[in-house]
């Protein structure tokens, strides 16, 4: 699959072209969203975002467009190659973002930690904004629900208010179009799974991780396999995940981050570094590699 990366990345737009000669400001566009991997301790979480005239929504239907979860795996390929076929079916276009494991667990776990639901908000956000700003006329939106659906809703409504938004439970299997954006999602994600590129250990780590949930059993063993004491584990793992939390605390090596007391022999008070002109300037103390190199102070250049 050409238009899926299989090495990681941080979150970025996969697009399908936009066909020449068709004036997408003419049309009144419907677009759906949906997503696939929020569950799994692996992998990425990937957006899928797919967009079509709303006169031929019953094409979507003809074509066999339902919850990607409840298709077989052969059936999910053969409708994203479909998508991909823009002679046969150019009046359906895609949108793709994914989100590596690597950004989600430095997303979460940062400084300004950043839930979830917060990532996904913005991944769909950022899908819609994307399709109107190459010049497709959307009026309808419907999205998957991530937590509250009327809290969501309404949000979108505020940033959209040019397009009636629908945010359901289950909408993939209610609207043929978020049902296309689940192939969207669903087909991508697994194939960026299977064909991962570990750039860890030389890429040598094997792909026995199964479904990538954390109570998969696979998946648990590939883990234990993976842990690293001192370096711990692929960035193909999530690391905001409480499985590997867990892990980590048990097979690697602990590391202590302590923070100096102000005022300790090693360094100066912070008022020192905030003084009036003419005051004697704050000074901190010399780092102990000079002083074990008996290294000393011959001229300070100003």
């Amino acid at each position: 699959m050409e238009l899926v990366p299989s090495a990681p990345l941080s979150s970025g737009p996969l697009q399908s072209p936009l066909l020449d000669g068709v004036d997408y400001a003419a049309t009144e566009y419907m677009l759906g969203i949906d997503e696939a991997g929020r569950g799994p301790v692996l992998g990425p979480l990937v957006y899928g975002c797919a967009f079509c005239p709303v006169s031929q929504e019953p094409r979507l239907r003809k074509m066999g467009f339902m919850d990607s979860k409840v298709l077989t795996e052969e059936k999910r390929d053969a409708l994203w190659a479909a998508m991909q076929d823009r002679g046969t079916n150019g009046f359906l276009g895609w949108d793709i973002a994914v989100i590596s494991a690597e950004e989600i667990s430095k997303q979460m776990l940062s400084t300004n930690r950043r839930s979830l639901n917060a990532l996904s908000f913005d991944a769909a956000i950022g899908l819609i904004r994307a399709v109107l700003e190459r010049g497709v006329h959307v009026t309808q939106v419907f999205v998957d629900t991530v937590g509250d659906a009327a809290v969501y809703q309404e949000r979108l409504e505020r940033l959209f208010p040019q397009c009636a938004i629908t945010v359901a439970p289950k909408a993939d299997s209610k609207y043929p179009i978020v049902s296309a954006a689940s192939i969207c999602a669903k087909v991508p994600r697994d194939e960026l799974t299977r064909a991962w590129q570990f750039v860890e250990a030389g890429g040598s780590l094997d792909r026995a991780y199964g479904s990538g949930y954390p109570a998969d059993e696979e998946t648990k063993a590939w883990l234990a396999r993976s842990c690293d004491p001192v370096f711990g584990l692929p960035r193909f793992a999530r690391f905001s995940w409480s499985t590997t939390q867990q892990l980590l605390k048990e097979r690697a090596v602990a590391v202590a981050w302590p923070d100096d007391e102000e005022g300790g022999p090693s360094q100066s008070k912070m008022g020192a570094y905030f003084h009036k002109p003419g005051d004697k300037r704050a000074t901190t103390a010399r780092h102990r590699l000079f002083k074990r190199s008996k290294l000393h102070l011959v001229k300070e250049l100003r």
